[in-house]
Order: C-alpha cells, then sequence, then structure tokens
C-alpha cells in the first residue's frame, strides 16, 4: 500500500467524501489525516469519513509533522496537482522522499463502482431536464436575443435557479461562432434558421454530467433532439454525417477495444465524408467527479476500455468563418457497450 499526498478537492473527496479548497490529505499506512484550517473543520468533521481531521493554521508545517512523526520514507505526490511553491515548502528539511506519478488519483478512479454510475445517471438526467428547459425558453422568448443573454439562461436553466453546481461554463454558439470548440459569447442574435450549438452540464453529488446538442432555430418547434431538420442544405448535410460518426462509435464500441478503436469508429465516417481536416479535437473523455477525466478517447491512446468506464463520444466538424456543428453524450460500458447516461 503506497502512501500519498493529495491536494485536489475531488481526488480528496473521492477518499474521504468531503473536501474544501484549503486542505492537505494524507494517506499514510492505515491512517488518513484531513489537515484544514478552523473554517472548515466543523464540516469536515461531520462529513469527511476514516480519516482523522486535524486544524491548523499551517497546512504546511503540520504535514511535514505528521510525515516525520510517522517516519515517512517515501510519498507518491502527483506534480499536477501541487504548486512549485507548496512543493519546495513541503519537501525542504525533511527526509521524506516526493515521488512524482502523475493523475494517480484520476487512473484510481477511472472504473466507477456502481453507486458512482447512478450518481452519473442522475447528473445525466438533470441535464437532460435543464436542456428541455432551455429549449421552452428559446421557444417562447429566444427570438432576437444575444448569444451573451443566452448564456445566461443557459445557466439558470441547467442549474434550476441555482438548485444545482453547473459542471462547466456553458457553451451557447450561433453560427459561425459555432465553428469555435470553446466558442465564447458574444452579442450576436438569434434568428430563424440559425444554427444554434449548446454545451452544457450539471453536477449531482458533485458527479458531473456533460451534452452537446446542435439544433436548428424554428420558433414554434425548436428542440435538442437529434432528429433536426436544417432550411440550409450544408447545415443539415454536415450534421447528419456527425451524427451518423456519433452514433456508429455508440453502437459499435466495445469492450477490450483500444480508446483509439473508439476514436476511428467516429473519425473514419467524418474523414470518408471529406471533412476529416474540420474534426480538430478527439472523440471523447472520461467524466467523473471531474468534468474531464479517463480515460481520454483519442487517436493515441492505446488504454482497453472495460466495463463501467464512463465517457462522452463527441465528434464535431468545424468549419471557420461559416458554422460548427458538436453532437455529445456521455455513455457508460456495460455489459461490454456503449449505454447513454
Amino acid at each position: 500500500m503506497k502512501n500519498f499526498i493529495l491536494q485536489n478537492e475531488n481526488a480528496i473527496y473521492f477518499e474521504c467524501k468531503f473536501s474544501c479548497d484549503n486542505v492537505i490529505f494524507l494517506s499514510l499506512n492505515d491512517d488518513k489525516y484531513f489537515i484544514t484550517d478552523a473554517r472548515y473543520v466543523i464540516e469536515a468533521k461531520e462529513y469527511a469519513k476514516n480519516c482523522e481531521v486535524i486544524e491548523s493554521s499551517n497546512l504546511i508545517e503540520t504535514t511535514k509533522e505528521i510525515l516525520k512523526k510517522n517516519k515517512i520514507k517515501k510519498i507518491t505526490f502527483d506534480p499536477n496537482d501541487f504548486t512549485y511553491a507548496t512543493y519546495l515548502k513541503l519537501s525542504e528539511d525533511l527526509k521524506t522522499e516526493f515521488i512524482e506519478e502523475p493523475n494517480f488519483s484520476k487512473l484510481k478512479r477511472v472504473i466507477k463502482s456502481e453507486k458512482e454510475i447512478q450518481l452519473l445517471k442522475k447528473a445525466a438526467e438533470l441535464g437532460r431536464d435543464g436542456f428541455k428547459e432551455l429549449a421552452k425558453y428559446i421557444r417562447k422568448n429566444g427570438f432576437n436575443q444575444s448569444e451573451q443573454f443566452l448564456y445566461f439562461k443557459a445557466f439558470e436553466k441547467m442549474s434550476q435557479s441555482g438548485k444545482l453546481d453547473i459542471s462547466f461554463e456553458p457553451i451557447v454558439a450561433i453560427n459561425e461562432n459555432a465553428a469555435k470548440p470553446h466558442a465564447l459569447p458574444t452579442n450576436k442574435k438569434l434568428k430563424l434558421n440559425d444554427l444554434l450549438l449548446v454545451d452544457a452540464g450539471v453536477k449531482y453529488k458533485r458527479y458531473c454530467s456533460d451534452r452537446t446538442c446542435t439544433s436548428v432555430v424554428n420558433f414554434e418547434k425548436f428542440s435538442f433532439k437529434r432528429e433536426q431538420k436544417f432550411k440550409n442544405k450544408k447545415h443539415q448535410k454536415v450534421y447528419d454525417i456527425v451524427l451518423k460518426a456519433q452514433l456508429n462509435a455508440i453502437e459499435k464500441a466495445r469492450v477490450g477495444m483500444k480508446a483509439n478503436e473508439v476514436d476511428k469508429l467516429t473519425r473514419d465516417i467524418i474523414e470518408k465524408a471529406g471533412y476529416g481536416k474540420y474534426f480538430v479535437h478527439s472523440t471523447g473523455h472520461g467524466v467523473g467527479l471531474d468534468i474531464h477525466e479517463y480515460p481520454v478517447i483519442n487517436s493515441k491512446s492505446d488504454v482497453i476500455i472495460e466495463d463501467n468506464m464512463v465517457f462522452t463520444i463527441e465528434p464535431g466538424i468545424y468549419l471557420a468563418n461559416e458554422f460548427g456543428v458538436r453532437i455529445e453524450d456521455t455513455i457508460v460500458m456495460q455489459n461490454g457497450k456503449a449505454v447513454i447516461l
């Protein structure tokens, strides 16, 4: 059993079911320590499981005292988790050797438990509800509203007016702005027959949802459903290619495949249609406590897909200065196949 130290909130939450923005977590043999300051101690004692909560006004010094007292020779840390300044302070005047192991906590979380899958499913359902509410708003009041205002509405509707946390800042993009995969909202206004891309998600008990819909703007029937009938022929053509690529991967992804083979299931269809160079990102990413987890579904990854992995399938085609289409669902691998959450 390796000793390790954590500072990342979600990594700590995974270990003890509580976290906050000023904590160092130590796992030393059978003992676990949650070191935080006076602002968080009452809640930590109430919610943190299977660890000793220690109040400290100097987290680094307290951590070093515990490492010295326990005569810890080696401790694993994630170099992505600590600032260089924190690392220097922690490791100076200490006999403990700090062993770098990038992303060891995320790798631990790559196979989800049944309970985690239920939480992710619930997050996905709440996310879908948010999309329905946003669609309802657009049908009634969306005409002539700016991307910036619709972005604000996406926040409001996804979060159920603040009841839920969002899992990332929504992307709301009209026509040529949708050609930027991570578009920032502008003052461009929504008009009839526009193409609208929305990428949004929520958290349920800290677990994230993630979904992208691309739709045609027709105010009576506007929806985020997958069947879309665009007036613009090029919009329709590109939309149909992206949807075909996405469904191909969802239908054919299997346990035992490599991640790059799942990526190929979307990429091949887009390449055959002549749009390969306009698909500029990976097919997907793991989703869990973090919005981006493992596995990474890209053309370089030879990670073997296993049951209870949860990841997105989100091919896209982006035509600069024209428009972009992305279609995304979060899936779980169950009984060897992909199931949409």
